[in-house]
């Protein structure tokens, strides 16, 4: 059995999680007895209780010798919460099916031995593609020890993000830009370059659609974010990447100004982006954002950093030769070297397009394993 209706309800109660549990992963559960879905739940936030316990509360009595449906296999250490699997066999559950193992080395099959050894039978593999991709960024943090990265643009049909004058406010419409804050609120922090903070004065908050907003990352060699930015007026944590060459007078003054201030290696002049993401992640940020401007965006593109891109086309041609488009860097010399991306959605939004996409070297390939220490596992 490849497919079922119960594991994708579970998925389905997971994603009500999305943006709240992060160190976390996203789990869903449901209980089943003779057909009926007899109770469920999902893991609301950091330090609250997971799905498989609020699910068997709902249960009650109803979960001696039922099933268990789970995306992720169930734990089996005191966290920020007690073992999962000590519900599990005190509930009497007769089966488990988990959809995928947990990476994190402190569970990795050690749940399904403890429940097994207390005679669960336990079957993982169900509906495993659906929920690797469902916690990517999640999977990508504990094997790598760096953040998913999302890299995301709204640009004309002709490639512009701006005019030749430098006009760009909002290209598109109301339903794309609240799916761009959607994005902010499911990401735990949001980035941008230097550049963009000077031109745009962003806060990089989440206002269009209910939620919280993400920490706030701008990568920013010199330390030159002026003082009267928007991003210090309040808000989530303000991260500044820069070089460890910096000023140590500009990091004191951020500092004092109530910015985070991260140094990092410089790699040709620019923040070693590969330390900068495995800082980041030693600090929680299992999912990064990347919103500009195109110096950034063309460097994430270059060193082949992104794991999926998010692409808002507006039917709009604005021309000129000088308005600047999506991506800077040093792009490809020949048209075989090209990122090539594979489509996995595209949406009509109102008047806009929405693009959801992957490089083709890791489409499907989500629980890449490369195990880098660093990542305080929070679960």
């Amino acid at each position: 059995m490849t497919d079922s209706p119960f594991m994708a309800r579970a998925l389905e109660l997971a994603e009500l999680g999305r943006g709240y549990t992060s160190p976390n992963p996203v789990v869903g559960c449901v209980v089943v007895k003779d057909g009926q879905i007899v109770g469920e739940g999902y893991h609301r936030g950091l330090g609250m209780a997971h799905a498989e316990v609020e699910a068997l509360s709902a249960a009650g009595e109803a979960a001696q010798g039922a099933d268990l449906y789970v995306t992720l296999e169930p734990c089996c250490h005191f966290g920020k919460t007690p073992p999962c699997t000590a519900e599990i066999i005190s509930h009497q559950v007769k089966r488990v099916y988990a959809a995928i193992a947990d990476p994190n080395p402190r569970v990795s099959l050690r749940g399904k031995a403890e429940l097994e050894a207390a005679g669960v039978s336990v079957s993982i593999g169900l509906m495993a593609e659906e929920a690797r991709r469902q916690n990517a960024a999640y999977l990508k943090w504990v094997d790598k020890g760096l953040p998913f990265v999302s890299l995301k643009w709204a640009m004309t049909l002709d490639g512009k993000v701006a005019c030749h004058t430098g006009a760009s406010l909002y290209f598109t419409g109301r339903e794309a830009l609240a799916r761009a804050h959607q994005l902010r609120r499911e990401a735990d922090a949001v980035a941008v370059g230097i550049g963009t903070v000077r031109q745009d004065d962003p806060e990089l908050t989440v206002r269009h659609v209910a939620g919280r907003s993400p920490r706030r990352v701008v990568f920013d060699t010199q330390l030159s974010l002026p003082l009267t930015s928007r991003l210090l007026a309040g808000g989530p944590e303000v991260l500044v990447v820069a070089c460890e060459s910096s000023s140590r007078e500009r990091q004191e003054v951020l500092t004092k100004a109530g910015a985070s201030v991260l140094l990092v290696p410089g790699f040709e002049g620019r923040v070693d982006l590969v330390s900068a993401l495995r800082l980041l992640a030693q600090r929680g940020v299992t999912s990064l954002l990347v919103e500009g401007g195109p110096t950034l965006a063309g460097s994430f593109v270059d060193q082949r950093l992104v794991d999926r891109f998010y692409i808002f086309l507006a039917p709009l041609l604005v021309g000129n030769q000088k308005a600047p488009s999506a991506l800077g860097g040093q792009g490809a010399d020949l048209p075989a070297h090209a990122v090539q991306l594979k489509v996995l959605r595209q949406e009509s939004l109102g008047a806009d397009l929405f693009l959801e996409l992957v490089p083709k070297e890791v489409a499907g390939d989500v629980h890449r394993h490369h195990s880098v220490e660093g990542a305080a596992l929070g679960r």
